[in-house]
């Protein structure tokens, strides 16, 4: 969805999340995951899902310092270009499995200062 050879998103909990100006669209798949959009340039910003519930994946680029938001987990690195790494400190062919998501997140919040329990 996003036309180059990766794309870079942050995970965190839902509840500390909010749109807090205008409003977004649904674009992308219909089905599986909401993937939201900005209604005037069509950037895609976030996305929600069954398979993260209680997170949102909030695309890098939205932030005013995208450089703060380095690589943890790089997902469907079985769809990549050859040679197209963000150098996560995880790498899934495809998307973890759920009962690897307890340990992600804790080896996140001890990798990641700015992640508060």
């Amino acid at each position: 969805m996003t036309g180059g050879a990766y794309s870079v998103s942050s995970c965190y909990p839902a509840d500390r999340f909010a749109v807090t100006q205008g409003a977004t669209v649904r674009g992308g798949m219909k089905t599986g995951p909401h993937h939201e959009f900005c209604p005037d340039c069509m950037s895609w910003m976030f996305t929600t899902a069954k398979e993260i519930e209680g997170l949102v994946n909030v695309r890098s680029t939205m932030f005013e310092d995208a450089s703060e938001h380095r690589p943890f987990v790089e997902l469907y690195t079985g769809e990549g270009m050859p040679g197209a790494s963000a150098g996560g400190a995880h790498c899934y062919e495809d998307f973890p499995a759920e009962r690897e998501f307890p340990q992600l997140i804790a080896a996140y919040g001890a990798w990641d200062e700015r992640v508060k329990a």
